[in-house]
């Protein structure tokens, strides 16, 4: 059977992270986010890791082609051959989406699935708001909503348009979430 090569997709307070850790709890597969592979990039002092390191150091976006580059050594991993992957914030746009495909093809891997977790935004905005968070304003959450449906709606079209995406109902409790989500992800030996 092959594993499971997932991308998990959602506004900022949908309940990924959580979601994350009992997708990977359920299918022995290895959650791997944004944040991790550029940390794990910067540590182990690759190549990549240093043009991350200097350009996020300077204050500005990692490009595409790094990034690109650094999610392909981390899908070359053993761990991941060997038990699949859940990517969390990769990719952010249908450019990135272009570049996966092509990473998992030239591992003679496949994308199984992207599980778009839907929560309305006034729903996640006053989970947001009630987290407490310093640069959780109003005003900041507003522009971050805004931003990722900028760069999200185009994705999302690129992976319909390929038969990957599901949409899953994020609002509920956590079983009641995570139990749409097994129904996606199971069917057709995902």
């Amino acid at each position: 059977m092959t594993t499971l090569k997932m991308v998990i997709l959602g506004r900022q307070g949908s309940g990924k992270g959580t979601q994350s850790l009992r997708i990977c709890e359920a299918y022995g597969c290895v959650h791997v986010s944004t944040g991790d592979m550029l940390r794990s990039a910067v540590e182990q002092g690759t190549e990549l890791g240093r043009q991350a390191s200097q350009t996020m150091e300077a204050g500005g976006l990692v490009s595409d082609e790094t990034m690109n580059g650094i999610v392909a050594q981390r899908l070359s991993r053993r761990d991941i051959a060997e038990r699949g992957v859940l990517l969390d914030g990769f990719p952010r746009t249908a450019e990135q989406a272009n570049a996966l495909e092509r990473i998992l093809y030239d591992l003679g891997e496949r994308l199984t699935v992207a599980v778009n977790l839907e929560v309305p935004t006034k729903t996640v905005t006053e989970r947001m708001l009630g987290r407490g968070r310093g640069d959780d304003t109003p005003e900041a959450i507003q522009r971050r909503l805004n931003l990722y449906e900028q760069q999200t709606t185009p994705l999302l079209q690129w992976f319909d348009s390929r038969s990957l995406l599901c949409t899953v109902d994020g609002v509920g409790t956590e079983d009641e979430v995570f139990a749409r989500i097994r129904a996606v992800v199971s069917p057709a030996g995902r």
